[in-house]
Parts: C-alpha cells; sequence; structure tokens
C-alpha cells in the first residue's frame, strides 16, 4: 500500500513538473544538500596500521560514502583479508562509519568526529567491535595535515587470546594516534604523502584473531607518492613498524607470512591502483 501511494505521489509530480516552464522547475527543484561519493582500488597489500591484513598479497577495496550539507555523513568500506589471524572464519572486512565534520570558525581547521563499526561477516559473533574516532585537518600552503585519535573502548573482539575456556569474555581497548601530511608536487601530477602513527592496545590477537594493535604498543609509519593518470591514480608507498621479533614471536605463527614465515608487519612496498567519483 505505501509503495503504490508513493509511486503514484512520484508520478503526479513528475507529470507537474513537465507542464512547468523551466524556470519555474527551477525555482521547485533546489540542488540537493546530499553528496554522494565512493572509490574502488586494487592495492598490492592491505596494511591496516603498519600490520597485512592479507597475507602480504592482493585485495580489492571498495567504499561509498554520503554526505550532507550540514557536515553529517555516513558511509561504508569493504576490503578481502587473508593471513594473520582468521578473523573468526571471515575472508572480509566490512566497516560501516557515521560522523560529523564542522569547520572551527574562521581558523581553516576542520573537526571531524565519528564512529567506526568494524565487522567481519561470516566470522564468530564476537568479532565486530565499534571505535570512536576525532581529526583535525586543515591546509598550510600547499600541504594539507590531519591529526587524528581512535580510542575503542574495551570489547571482547579486542580481548587476549588465551586456548583455555577461561578467555571467554575477557575484553580490552585500544588507542590509535596518527598524523598524515600530503603536498601536490608543482608542475607535476604527482601527490607526496607521509603518515605516522602510534598503537597501545592488547597484547594478543584477540579470542578470534581481531585486533587493532596486536602486539600492544607499536608505532608505525609510512611514505608515499601518488600520480594522477586520467580517472586513476596511481600510488606507491613504503610502509613499515618498529616491531621486532622478540616483540611478536608468542604471537606465532598468527603473526607470520603464511608461505615463508616473514614478518607481516615488516618493512613492505605497496603499490596501489584507485578511481573514485
Amino acid at each position: 500500500m505505501f509503495l503504490r501511494g508513493l509511486a503514484a505521489s512520484t508520478f503526479l509530480a513528475a507529470t507537474a513538473l513537465v507542464a512547468l516552464p523551466a524556470h519555474a522547475q527551477d525555482a521547485v527543484d533546489p540542488p540537493s544538500d546530499l553528496t554522494v561519493s565512493g572509490s574502488v582500488a586494487l592495492v598490492s597489500d592491505y596494511r591496516f596500521r603498519g600490520v597485512s591484513q592479507t597475507d602480504e598479497n592482493m585485495a580489492v577495496q571498495g567504499g561509498i560514502t554520503v554526505a550532507h550539507a550540514s557536515g553529517a555523513y555516513v558511509g561504508t568500506w569493504a576490503s578481502n583479508l587473508a593471513g594473520w589471524g582468521t578473523f573468526g572464519g571471515a575472508n572480509m572486512e566490512l566497516d560501516l562509519f557515521a560522523g560529523y565534520a564542522v569547520p572551527l570558525g574562521d581558523s581553516g581547521v576542520t573537526l571531524d568526529a565519528g564512529l567506526t563499526w568494524y565487522m567481519y561477516p561470516g566470522g564468530a559473533d564476537d568479532t565486530d567491535f565499534a571505535e570512536p574516532y576525532v581529526k583535525l585537518s586543515t591546509d598550510y600552503g600547499p600541504v594539507s595535515a590531519l591529526v587524528g585519535v581512535a580510542y575503542a573502548p574495551k570489547q571482547e573482539a579486542l580481548g587476549n587470546f588465551s586456548a583455555t575456556p577461561y578467555s571467554r569474555g575477557q575484553k580490552e581497548d585500544n588507542l590509535y594516534i596518527w598524523t598524515d601530511l600530503s603536498t601536490g608536487i608543482p608542475n607535476s601530477p604527482f601527490t607526496a604523502k607521509a603518515h605516522a602513527g602510534y598503537s597501545n592496545g592488547n597484547p594478543g590477537l584477540g579470542p578470534n584473531g581481531t585486533s587493532v594493535a596486536p602486539t600492544g604498543e607499536y608505532i608505525d609509519w609510512m611514505l608515499g607518492l601518488d600520480a594522477a593518470v586520467g580517472p586513476l591514480t596511481l600510488g606507491v608507498a613504503y610502509t613499515d613498524t618498529n616491531l621486532q621479533y622478540d616483540d611478536y614471536d608468542y604471537l606465532l605463527p598468527n603473526f607470520s607470512n603464511t608461505e615463508d614465515g616473514s614478518n607481516i608487519a615488516g618493512a613492505q612496498v605497496v603499490f596501489s591502483v584507485s578511481a573514485g567519483f
């Protein structure tokens, strides 16, 4: 009944618009306050806070965001998974997020606050977790800068792993602080970028291999270069962490590449190709 009524009202509105002159149509059809944007990407390795989520193999990723002129937004992003921590049996990460971004007066600084819900479809029941975040961004001449803080309160998905049944219900929290910098290189299609982050969370992998800080406390960083080629963006980035063997030997073999046993939080050059709309 509702769908039929909606279809009828839509048809009547469309008929009325056809009968109106062009300037009248402009008056009754103002620009939408909603903006839809998205992207798709192919990457040689999905690195999340310095740690490979795909066993140092390729990933297909994509996301979409709907933003309102008021600053409110909602969106989703997804990637395939593999390797360390089986994520409760899931082969996919699906993130849902929502937030509000607003300029702080005339300072040129934008405040962005929101929450990300990390989901692992097909995995165990206690793999999903929520992480609120706050970000400040601005431009200094040709340089774009961002500083962010994300804090996931105590949740079972972030708890310390134990093979005993006593580990059920154990919860941990996680703190991540990061900064991003980027700048366009004059008279070229290139953009240089850099990232540094600090993680402080549980020292295990979580009850189902899920954790945003799988070794307690560490630093990750990245240096990269993007090139705009028509509708595509080609990227190359060097990523690394300060994690050494002694920092994660108690997590082996879960924290190593399944093919050669190498450190999946070690130095890696990641290539990417992406397109946005």
